[in-house]
Protein backbone atom coordinates (compact mmCIF):
# COMPACT_ATOMS: atom_id res chain seq x y z
CA UNK A 1 0.00 0.00 0.00
CA UNK A 2 1.47 3.29 -1.22
CA UNK A 3 2.21 5.46 2.11
CA UNK A 4 -0.38 8.67 2.56
CA UNK A 5 1.75 11.99 2.07
CA UNK A 6 -0.42 14.67 2.95
CA UNK A 7 1.54 17.94 1.13
CA UNK A 8 1.31 15.56 -1.90
CA UNK A 9 -2.31 15.23 -1.50
CA UNK A 10 -2.74 19.04 -1.22
CA UNK A 11 -0.74 20.09 -4.17
CA UNK A 12 -3.04 17.26 -5.80
CA UNK A 13 -6.30 19.22 -4.16
CA UNK A 14 -5.02 23.06 -5.46
CA UNK A 15 -4.10 21.31 -8.58
CA UNK A 16 -7.72 19.97 -9.45
CA UNK A 17 -9.36 23.53 -7.98
CA UNK A 18 -7.60 25.44 -10.57
CA UNK A 19 -8.60 22.99 -13.40
CA UNK A 20 -12.25 24.03 -11.71
CA UNK A 21 -11.68 27.31 -11.73
CA UNK A 22 -10.25 28.14 -15.44
CA UNK A 23 -13.79 26.54 -16.33
CA UNK A 24 -16.47 29.31 -15.04
CA UNK A 25 -16.80 31.77 -17.22
CA UNK A 26 -15.66 35.35 -16.48
CA UNK A 27 -18.50 38.11 -15.80
CA UNK A 28 -18.21 41.22 -17.22
CA UNK A 29 -17.65 44.06 -14.94
CA UNK A 30 -19.99 46.72 -16.31
CA UNK A 31 -22.48 43.88 -15.95
CA UNK A 32 -21.88 44.19 -11.92
CA UNK A 33 -22.11 47.42 -10.98
CA UNK A 34 -25.41 47.39 -13.16
CA UNK A 35 -26.61 44.76 -11.07
CA UNK A 36 -25.43 46.35 -7.75
CA UNK A 37 -26.89 49.77 -9.14
CA UNK A 38 -30.25 47.82 -9.44
CA UNK A 39 -30.12 46.29 -5.97
CA UNK A 40 -29.26 49.86 -4.19
CA UNK A 41 -32.41 51.56 -6.17
CA UNK A 42 -34.67 48.68 -4.74
CA UNK A 43 -33.41 49.20 -1.44
CA UNK A 44 -33.96 52.68 -0.80
CA UNK A 45 -37.65 52.55 -2.31
CA UNK A 46 -38.32 50.30 -0.07
CA UNK A 47 -36.99 52.03 2.62
CA UNK A 48 -38.57 55.28 1.75
CA UNK A 49 -42.25 53.66 1.26
CA UNK A 50 -41.70 52.36 4.72
CA UNK A 51 -40.48 55.56 6.33
CA UNK A 52 -43.31 57.14 4.51
CA UNK A 53 -45.97 54.89 5.74
CA UNK A 54 -44.31 54.91 9.47
CA UNK A 55 -44.90 58.90 8.83
CA UNK A 56 -48.61 59.35 8.25
CA UNK A 57 -49.55 56.64 10.64
CA UNK A 58 -47.80 59.10 13.21
CA UNK A 59 -49.91 62.18 12.02
CA UNK A 60 -53.13 60.16 11.81
CA UNK A 61 -52.80 59.06 15.34
CA UNK A 62 -51.87 62.62 16.20
CA UNK A 63 -54.91 64.04 14.48
CA UNK A 64 -57.44 61.35 16.48
CA UNK A 65 -55.60 62.13 20.11
CA UNK A 66 -56.57 65.97 19.06
CA UNK A 67 -60.36 65.23 18.40
CA UNK A 68 -60.92 62.46 20.51
CA UNK A 69 -58.77 62.75 23.39
CA UNK A 70 -59.31 66.77 24.18
CA UNK A 71 -62.82 66.39 26.21
CA UNK A 72 -62.89 70.48 27.13
CA UNK A 73 -62.08 71.24 23.56
CA UNK A 74 -64.53 69.40 22.23
CA UNK A 75 -67.25 70.64 24.69
CA UNK A 76 -65.69 74.30 23.79
CA UNK A 77 -66.70 73.96 20.41
CA UNK A 78 -69.41 72.83 20.86
CA UNK A 79 -70.98 75.43 23.30
CA UNK A 80 -69.71 78.17 20.97
CA UNK A 81 -72.15 76.71 18.32
CA UNK A 82 -74.70 76.59 20.60
CA UNK A 83 -74.16 80.18 21.49
CA UNK A 84 -74.54 81.00 17.84
CA UNK A 85 -77.53 79.26 16.89
CA UNK A 86 -79.31 80.23 19.99
CA UNK A 87 -78.05 83.83 20.48
CA UNK A 88 -81.09 86.68 20.85
CA UNK A 89 -80.49 89.58 18.46
CA UNK A 90 -80.86 92.76 20.25
CA UNK A 91 -82.64 95.47 18.66
CA UNK A 92 -80.35 98.23 16.53
CA UNK A 93 -80.31 101.43 19.18
CA UNK A 94 -81.55 104.41 16.96
CA UNK A 95 -79.15 107.64 16.66
CA UNK A 96 -80.68 110.55 15.55
CA UNK A 97 -79.97 110.58 12.30
CA UNK A 98 -82.32 106.85 12.26
CA UNK A 99 -85.11 109.81 13.17
CA UNK A 100 -87.29 111.52 10.35
CA UNK A 101 -88.57 114.68 12.24
CA UNK A 102 -91.43 116.18 10.24
CA UNK A 103 -93.12 119.31 11.11
CA UNK A 104 -96.07 120.40 9.60
CA UNK A 105 -96.16 124.08 9.15
CA UNK A 106 -97.82 127.08 6.64
CA UNK A 107 -96.33 130.29 4.53
CA UNK A 108 -98.29 132.61 7.49
CA UNK A 109 -96.47 130.99 10.22
CA UNK A 110 -92.70 131.14 8.99
CA UNK A 111 -91.50 134.17 10.79
CA UNK A 112 -93.90 133.60 14.34
CA UNK A 113 -93.77 129.72 15.02
CA UNK A 114 -91.04 128.63 12.36
CA UNK A 115 -88.47 131.30 12.79
CA UNK A 116 -88.57 130.35 16.95
CA UNK A 117 -87.93 126.40 16.04
CA UNK A 118 -85.54 127.30 13.43
CA UNK A 119 -83.25 129.34 16.52
CA UNK A 120 -83.75 126.22 19.07
CA UNK A 121 -84.26 122.78 18.57
CA UNK A 122 -83.95 122.85 15.42
CA UNK A 123 -79.74 123.56 15.47
CA UNK A 124 -79.86 120.20 17.50
CA UNK A 125 -81.59 118.30 14.38
CA UNK A 126 -80.70 120.26 11.70
CA UNK A 127 -80.09 116.74 9.06
CA UNK A 128 -82.95 115.37 10.75
CA UNK A 129 -85.91 117.99 10.35
CA UNK A 130 -87.85 118.57 7.41
CA UNK A 131 -90.41 121.31 7.43
CA UNK A 132 -93.79 121.05 4.99
CA UNK A 133 -95.56 124.03 4.10
CA UNK A 134 -97.99 125.37 1.60
CA UNK A 135 -96.02 127.81 -0.35
CA UNK A 136 -92.62 129.07 -1.23
CA UNK A 137 -90.39 131.13 1.01
CA UNK A 138 -86.81 131.04 -0.15
CA UNK A 139 -85.32 132.96 2.94
CA UNK A 140 -86.50 130.20 5.03
CA UNK A 141 -85.68 127.32 3.45
CA UNK A 142 -82.11 128.69 3.34
CA UNK A 143 -82.12 129.04 7.29
CA UNK A 144 -83.60 125.80 7.26
CA UNK A 145 -80.58 124.49 5.39
CA UNK A 146 -82.70 123.15 2.35
CA UNK A 147 -85.31 121.43 4.34
CA UNK A 148 -88.52 123.25 3.38
CA UNK A 149 -91.20 121.01 1.60
CA UNK A 150 -93.13 123.24 -0.60
CA UNK A 151 -96.40 120.62 -0.86
CA UNK A 152 -98.57 123.00 -3.01
CA UNK A 153 -101.49 121.93 -0.79
CA UNK A 154 -104.15 124.46 0.73
CA UNK A 155 -102.97 126.76 3.34
CA UNK A 156 -106.35 126.75 5.42
CA UNK A 157 -106.50 124.85 8.30
CA UNK A 158 -109.02 122.11 6.58
CA UNK A 159 -108.90 118.48 6.42
CA UNK A 160 -108.30 118.20 3.40
CA UNK A 161 -105.37 120.79 3.41
CA UNK A 162 -104.04 118.66 6.93
CA UNK A 163 -104.17 115.27 5.20
CA UNK A 164 -102.26 116.73 2.22
CA UNK A 165 -99.54 117.89 3.86
CA UNK A 166 -99.30 114.56 5.76
CA UNK A 167 -99.76 112.50 2.79
CA UNK A 168 -96.50 114.82 1.78
CA UNK A 169 -94.73 113.94 4.78
CA UNK A 170 -95.39 110.15 4.35
CA UNK A 171 -94.02 110.29 0.91
CA UNK A 172 -90.68 111.59 1.53
CA UNK A 173 -90.26 109.38 4.76
CA UNK A 174 -90.80 106.48 2.76
CA UNK A 175 -88.28 107.41 0.54
CA UNK A 176 -85.96 107.75 3.00
CA UNK A 177 -83.04 105.17 4.62
CA UNK A 178 -84.47 106.30 7.99
CA UNK A 179 -85.83 103.85 10.98
CA UNK A 180 -88.62 106.27 12.92
CA UNK A 181 -91.29 108.74 10.96
CA UNK A 182 -91.89 111.13 13.99
CA UNK A 183 -94.57 114.18 13.21
CA UNK A 184 -95.43 117.16 15.06
CA UNK A 185 -96.90 120.75 14.69
CA UNK A 186 -94.51 123.95 14.22
CA UNK A 187 -96.11 125.02 18.16
CA UNK A 188 -94.31 122.62 19.73
CA UNK A 189 -90.87 122.30 21.32
CA UNK A 190 -89.57 118.89 20.28
CA UNK A 191 -86.86 118.01 23.20
CA UNK A 192 -84.39 116.00 20.61
CA UNK A 193 -82.38 114.04 23.55
CA UNK A 194 -85.29 112.90 25.03
CA UNK A 195 -87.02 112.05 21.83
CA UNK A 196 -83.73 109.97 20.94
CA UNK A 197 -83.85 108.57 24.61
CA UNK A 198 -87.45 107.12 24.10
CA UNK A 199 -87.50 105.44 20.56
CA UNK A 200 -84.43 103.35 22.26
CA UNK A 201 -86.71 101.74 24.16
CA UNK A 202 -88.47 100.51 21.09
CA UNK A 203 -87.68 98.29 18.15
CA UNK A 204 -88.21 99.74 14.49
CA UNK A 205 -88.17 96.22 13.22
CA UNK A 206 -91.63 96.02 14.91
CA UNK A 207 -94.50 97.83 14.89
CA UNK A 208 -95.00 100.84 16.87
CA UNK A 209 -97.63 103.43 16.93
CA UNK A 210 -96.43 105.73 19.46
CA UNK A 211 -98.02 108.92 20.99
CA UNK A 212 -100.39 110.32 22.99
CA UNK A 213 -104.46 110.20 22.32
CA UNK A 214 -106.63 113.22 23.20
CA UNK A 215 -109.67 111.21 24.32
CA UNK A 216 -110.16 108.91 27.12
CA UNK A 217 -112.17 106.36 25.11
CA UNK A 218 -111.67 105.07 21.68
CA UNK A 219 -113.49 107.26 18.32
CA UNK A 220 -116.38 105.30 17.92
CA UNK A 221 -117.77 106.48 14.40
CA UNK A 222 -119.61 105.00 11.74
CA UNK A 223 -117.52 102.90 8.88
CA UNK A 224 -117.98 104.85 5.30
CA UNK A 225 -115.98 102.29 3.98
CA UNK A 226 -118.65 100.45 3.92
CA UNK A 227 -121.87 102.45 4.58
CA UNK A 228 -124.45 99.44 3.54
CA UNK A 229 -124.15 97.63 6.71
CA UNK A 230 -124.00 101.15 8.32
CA UNK A 231 -121.15 99.16 10.92
CA UNK A 232 -119.56 101.29 13.39
CA UNK A 233 -115.49 101.15 13.85
CA UNK A 234 -113.68 101.96 16.61
CA UNK A 235 -109.87 103.21 16.67
CA UNK A 236 -107.81 105.10 18.77
CA UNK A 237 -105.26 108.08 17.45
CA UNK A 238 -102.41 109.52 18.97
CA UNK A 239 -103.35 113.62 18.53
CA UNK A 240 -101.00 115.62 15.97
CA UNK A 241 -100.82 118.44 19.07
CA UNK A 242 -98.67 115.97 21.26
CA UNK A 243 -96.44 114.54 18.20
CA UNK A 244 -96.41 110.75 17.31
CA UNK A 245 -93.95 108.12 15.92
CA UNK A 246 -94.39 105.01 13.83
CA UNK A 247 -91.30 102.30 13.37
CA UNK A 248 -90.18 101.65 9.82
CA UNK A 249 -91.92 98.36 9.97
CA UNK A 250 -95.52 99.36 10.47
CA UNK A 251 -94.68 102.13 7.19
CA UNK A 252 -94.03 99.70 5.20
CA UNK A 253 -96.79 97.41 6.15
CA UNK A 254 -98.53 100.89 5.46
CA UNK A 255 -97.59 101.37 1.78
CA UNK A 256 -100.52 99.76 0.04
CA UNK A 257 -103.00 102.15 2.33
CA UNK A 258 -101.55 105.26 2.55
CA UNK A 259 -98.58 105.80 -0.02
CA UNK A 260 -99.33 106.94 -3.42
CA UNK A 261 -102.08 109.65 -2.18
CA UNK A 262 -103.83 106.72 -0.75
CA UNK A 263 -103.85 108.25 2.44
CA UNK A 264 -105.85 111.64 1.34
CA UNK A 265 -108.39 109.06 -0.02
CA UNK A 266 -109.11 107.33 2.90
CA UNK A 267 -109.31 110.90 4.64
CA UNK A 268 -111.65 112.43 2.18
CA UNK A 269 -113.98 109.04 2.44
CA UNK A 270 -114.13 109.11 6.07
CA UNK A 271 -114.16 112.82 6.55
CA UNK A 272 -111.72 113.05 8.70
CA UNK A 273 -108.69 115.35 9.86
CA UNK A 274 -105.34 114.04 9.25
CA UNK A 275 -104.46 112.70 13.11
CA UNK A 276 -107.53 110.73 13.11
CA UNK A 277 -106.77 109.74 9.74
CA UNK A 278 -103.32 108.35 10.81
CA UNK A 279 -105.03 106.56 13.28
CA UNK A 280 -108.15 104.90 11.50
CA UNK A 281 -105.48 103.80 9.02
CA UNK A 282 -103.03 102.30 11.33
CA UNK A 283 -105.69 100.85 14.00
CA UNK A 284 -108.48 99.89 11.89
CA UNK A 285 -106.74 99.08 8.96
CA UNK A 286 -102.80 97.82 9.32
CA UNK A 287 -104.28 96.23 12.83
CA UNK A 288 -101.67 97.84 14.86
CA UNK A 289 -102.92 99.39 18.08
CA UNK A 290 -101.69 102.50 19.15
CA UNK A 291 -99.06 102.33 22.81
CA UNK A 292 -99.36 105.51 24.61
CA UNK A 293 -96.42 107.19 25.82
CA UNK A 294 -95.43 109.74 28.01
CA UNK A 295 -93.27 112.49 26.90
CA UNK A 296 -95.49 113.58 24.07
CA UNK A 297 -96.73 117.18 25.14
CA UNK A 298 -100.00 119.26 23.93
CA UNK A 299 -99.07 122.43 21.76
CA UNK A 300 -96.96 124.93 23.38
CA UNK A 301 -96.38 129.17 23.51
CA UNK A 302 -93.43 129.24 20.86
CA UNK A 303 -92.89 133.06 23.08
CA UNK A 304 -91.30 130.64 25.58
CA UNK A 305 -89.36 127.96 22.99
CA UNK A 306 -86.35 130.01 24.00
CA UNK A 307 -86.50 130.03 27.67
CA UNK A 308 -87.14 126.47 27.54
CA UNK A 309 -84.16 125.36 25.24
CA UNK A 310 -81.93 127.39 27.47
CA UNK A 311 -83.47 125.73 30.65
CA UNK A 312 -82.46 122.47 28.78
CA UNK A 313 -79.64 123.72 27.45
CA UNK A 314 -77.46 125.82 29.50
CA UNK A 315 -74.05 125.50 28.05
CA UNK A 316 -75.34 127.36 24.84
CA UNK A 317 -73.86 130.94 24.13
CA UNK A 318 -76.83 132.19 23.19
CA UNK A 319 -78.33 130.96 26.66
CA UNK A 320 -75.39 132.23 28.71
CA UNK A 321 -76.29 135.35 27.10
CA UNK A 322 -79.97 134.90 28.09
CA UNK A 323 -78.83 134.39 31.97
CA UNK A 324 -76.40 137.39 32.17
CA UNK A 325 -79.47 139.81 31.27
Amino acid sequence: MEKFDARLEMERLKDTMRDRAGKIPKVPVISVVIGASIVVFILTICVLTLVGQHHRKDIGVGRRRAHHTDPQLAQSILLTKLARNNAVLEPPEPSLSDIFISVKTSKKFHKSRLGVVLATWFNQARSSTFFFTDEADPETKELAGGHLVETKCASDHSRQALCCKMQAELELFLQSDKSWFCHFDDDQYVNVAALESKLRQFDERKDWYLGKPSIGKPLDILDRDDPDTQKRVSFWFATGGAGFCLSKSLTEKMRRLASQGRFTEVGDRMRLPDDVTMGYVVEALAKVPLTKVDGFSEEEDPTCFLTLHCHLNLHLSQCQTLRRR
